[in-house]
């Protein structure tokens, strides 16, 4: 398996229609909000989005956001290239596993992941993460070891790392739920005088949850340091964006009271700067901030998901054309001096690791049966006791048909 797409290579292939390329947002009056100014596409009306890099890979200046990432070196822009490459083959070979059998259900990151390695690389080690069940990318960029985020999808535990390891939040499944936790934590921070700051996940879909709105709410009222980074992949499982919002997600920051930015969600320096600019924002006490990374979902909501049945075939071959990982690779190739050896380098990597991901999840054991009874009391309960002894009468009453099979 090759380490992109093979329409990751094409970056020859057409734009998508009403393509917004924009060299940065501008500054609102007296709101605080980062309104852009609307351009006209052949799609319609779009708002203008922070990029650095084109879907061609040609640099953009921007004189906002370039000091975010002016210091970048050569090494470093190819670390990220590497972050993308061995996501993207991490959440392959999940996918695969599941479609075997041996994953119960897998949530891909596929064509999300600069917003995903721009924004985890932008954190600090001190900062804490609030991630959605999709972030391994994220996770990638915090330590945790891709492996342990599939014992959660094979069944055998509730999320295989301790979270306090790499301030990296067990993953959520309960939609939005997560940008109160990370309100809440946030809202700890500011009165510890800790100098870290907290940043939150979520989808597009998730933006039409009560739990965000409430999120927006605290965090506003009480100054939290915190970022709320949405990926609006422009589908909540089957609704497109138009179906969630009247306006650009990043402007219902302004209701709020915060700034609101939108930036490239497939250039990963633009979400490395952008992310980079809130997280300082908000360590200097000035608040949230909306990030709103404008992406796309190539693959479907989950693997129990057919998005052929709601969307059309031309939507993704336009998006293939604005590749994360195509783009950075042809700034590399023409802007740097990195040779092939460092693809091919990297492409025994990506294989290596798909291999280690099969060979751990193949043989994660079978976890306690009884272990869901634990933990459930501090000091125990009738009623956990009953609901035990009948879950072990009818484990038992396997152990009797074996044996009257002979087995």
């Amino acid at each position: 398996m090759t380490v992109e797409s093979t329409a990751a290579r094409k970056t020859t292939r057409r734009s998508a229609a009403g393509k917004t390329g924009s060299t940065g947002s501008k500054a609102a009056g007296t709101t605080g909000t980062r309104r852009a100014t609307a351009k006209k596409t052949t799609g319609g009306t779009e708002p203008e989005l922070v990029q650095l890099l084109t879907p061609e890979g040609k640099r953009v200046k921007n004189a906002e956001y370039d000091p975010f990432v002016a210091d970048i070196t050569d090494d470093e822009l190819r670390g990220l290239y590497r972050d993308m490459v061995l996501t993207r083959r991490f959440d392959a070979e999940a996918t695969s596993l599941q479609r075997q059998g041996e994953l119960g259900l897998w949530a891909s990151l596929l064509g999300q992941e600069a917003a995903q390695i721009g924004s985890g690389r932008a954190t600090r080690e001190d900062d804490y993460v609030f991630p959605t069940y999709r972030e391994h990318g994220v996770a990638w960029c915090r330590g945790v070891d891709p492996t342990n985020l599939l014992g959660m999808f094979r069944g055998v535990n509730n999320g295989g790392w301790d979270p306090n390891g790499n301030n990296f939040h067990l993953y959520t499944i309960v939609i939005g739920s997560q940008t109160l936790h990370a309100t809440g934590y946030a809202m700890g921070i500011a009165k510890d005088g800790a100098d870290s700051a907290v940043i939150a996940y979520f989808g597009d879909g998730a933006s039409s949850q009560g739990d965000v709105a409430e999120a927006f709410t605290f965090s506003a009222v009480y100054n939290a340091p915190v970022v709320f980074f949405c990926q609006n992949n422009q589908w909540a499982i089957s609704e497109p964006t138009e179906k969630q919002t009247r306006v650009p997600l990043y402007q219902r920051a302004q209701g709020f009271g915060f700034p609101g930015v939108r930036v490239d969600g497939n250039d990963v320096l633009g979400c490395l700067a952008v992310t980079k600019w809130a997280l300082e924002r908000a360590r200097r006490g000035e608040g949230p901030t909306l990030v709103e990374a404008y992406t796309y979902r190539m693959g479907a909501h989950t693997t129990s998901d057919d998005p052929t049945r709601y969307r059309h075939d031309d939507e993704r071959v336009a998006w293939e054309a604005k590749d994360p990982i195509a783009r950075l690779r042809s700034y590399l190739e023409s802007e740097t001096d990195t040779n092939e050896g460092f693809f091919a380098e990297l492409e025994a990597e990506s294989e290596a690791l798909g291999r280690r991901v099969r060979e751990v999840v193949r043989a994660m054991p079978d976890p306690d049966h009884f272990a869901i009874f634990e933990n459930v009391y501090a000091d125990g309960h009738a009623l956990v006791d009953e609901e035990r002894a009948q879950f072990a009468a009818y484990q038992a009453s396997f152990a009797d048909v074996d044996v009257e099979e002979g087995k």
